[in-house]
């Protein structure tokens, strides 16, 4: 889409801030408040099989449902022809992977992300949501240093578990917990926590705690929870590690 289009006759199309597979997202002016948004656009003949519909309206149900200050705000949903358009809160300060990869933060900078980002996971399980996908990508900042939570196309409505545990694997691989690799069920509060642990680590240690060198060493080392500490972590850091691991 060519910059300068107007959009629904309120949105004026900017830059393009990234692409995939399945769609487009560029920045955009709302002409009524002036204020930035982002607007994800997607090609409907992309969207071929009845499960990634269903992915999709379910995303939209989830951020109507979900109202928490470090969750990305759905502004409005609507369809052309051809295309379906979200249009989302716009925060200006990248995602925290871009960050991480400039540097590790300091354990005090860490600790501010850290406690926006399960109290916003602490607020999703009291709704009875589980997002199986905390990613650095999928955790955006505003200018003022806020994160919020982005993409929810894996989240499961409340509900939707038959037997309390759920079957799917999904996830990012380097973030996913042991037990989504089990094949036996998992419990979907409990692996959005691991993935809290894992982006914690990156956070004071500018790396991913898994890595390997392919899927298969990946899922080993998760699996039998090798990691090593960088020397820089402090010991009270540590400690803590320790009794999020033993709870967990």
């Amino acid at each position: 889409m060519e910059v300068g289009t107007i959009l629904m006759n309120r949105y004026e199309i900017g830059r393009l801030l990234g692409q995939g597979d399945l769609a487009k997202v560029y920045y955009a002016q709302d002409l009524t408040s002036g204020q930035g948004v982002a607007i994800k656009m997607i090609d409907k003949d992309k969207v071929s099989s009845v499960e990634l519909m269903v992915r999709i309206k379910r995303e939209i149900t989830l951020m109507n449902l979900l109202r928490h200050p470090n969750l990305l705000k759905l502004v409005e949903v609507t369809a052309s022809k051809i295309k379906l358009y979200f249009v989302l809160e716009y925060p200006k300060d990248g995602d925290l992977y871009t960050k991480n990869v400039i540097g590790r933060l300091s354990e005090d900078a860490a600790r501010k992300y850290f406690h926006q980002l399960i109290g916003a996971v602490e607020y999703c399980h009291s709704q009875g949501v589980y997002h199986r996908n905390l990613n650095l990508e999928n955790i955006l900042l505003d200018e003022n240093g806020n994160l919020k939570i982005s993409d929810f196309g894996l989240s499961v409505l409340p509900g939707s578990r038959e037997d309390g545990l759920f079957h799917y694997p999904c996830g990012t691989p380097a973030y996913v917990a042991p037990e989504v690799l089990s094949w036996r069920g998992y419990d979907g509060a409990k692996v959005d926590i691991w993935s809290c642990g894992v982006i914690l680590f990156a956070l004071v240690a500018g790396y991913l705690p898994f890595q390997g060198t392919d899927r298969t060493d990946l899922f080993n080392k998760i699996s039998l929870g090798k990691y090593e500490c960088p020397s820089w972590i402090s010991v009270k850091l540590k400690d803590i590690q320790y009794y999020v691991r033993f709870l967990i």
